[in-house]
């Protein structure tokens, strides 16, 4: 049987069994059981009523974290030459064309964001058996493929970010750092939560948020009452 660090027990101890916290509340605590020596990530887990095999469930979007994510993000731009200084401008940390898709292809993939331009997507698109399972392929439905490179680049820098529904129902996001105040915790995950919520797909029956956790890394969940956040 593993055993379960003085530090863990005391964690699980402030967090009440069964309870349904409210935003606020589940904000507060989330900072009081995380003991890592590291700046952790707090993230959200939203359970949905849906059912992702079917194309009219599927939930993806995106938003703008008010407060960002405290994560310092790496965008690559891959352009043609004339939306290079827009890029760099904009604040992107790579900007280039052939070379970088050569040296993808040979496996680098030491960023968090792509952007593109729509020319470029056909040069791309060979490279998505690399960029596909690390969630890298830039889309146009998440805008990581536009014209509008330099508006791009600044939204992610700014906190942007994208979520889909995996196979089993589940939205996960992080949605900031411990060292956040409770109060921006609080307005990064209701902005989250609220955009899944005008997201529900009319084919969705029953109850749509089943539940929602809050956590941070290595803490243990604590749900939320989804009430408190409507």
């Amino acid at each position: 049987m593993t055993k379960i660090s003085k530090k863990r027990k005391d964690a699980l101890a402030k967090v009440e069994k069964g309870k349904k916290y409210d935003l606020q509340e589940a904000a507060k605590l989330v900072k009081e059981i995380t003991y890592t020596k590291f700046d952790a990530s707090v993230d959200l887990d939203i359970r949905l009523g849906v059912d992702p095999r079917k194309a009219n469930q599927m939930v993806r979007g995106i938003t703008t974290l008010p407060h960002g994510t405290g994560k310092e993000v790496r965008v690559l731009v891959i352009c043609t030459p004339e939306k290079e200084q827009e890029a760099k401008d904009a604040g992107a940390d790579y900007v280039g064309l052939d070379d970088y898709v050569d040296k993808i292809a040979q496996g680098w993939t030491d960023v968090d964001i792509i952007i593109t331009m729509p020319q470029v997507m056909a040069k791309i698109g060979k490279l998505g058996r690399i960029l596909g399972p690390r969630g890298l392929m830039p889309n146009p439905k998440t805008g990581t493929v536009t014209m509008d490179i330099g508006k791009a680049v600044e939204d992610v820098k700014k906190g942007k970010i994208d979520f889909k529904v995996d196979k089993y129902g589940i939205i996960h996001a992080g949605i900031g750092k411990v060292s956040f105040e409770v109060e921006k915790i609080v307005d990064n995950a209701a902005e989250l939560i609220q955009t899944i919520i005008k997201l529900k797909p009319v084919a969705a029956k029953g109850t749509y948020v089943r539940s929602i956790y809050l956590s941070s890394t290595m803490s243990p969940g604590i749900e939320i009452d989804p009430k408190s956040v409507n």
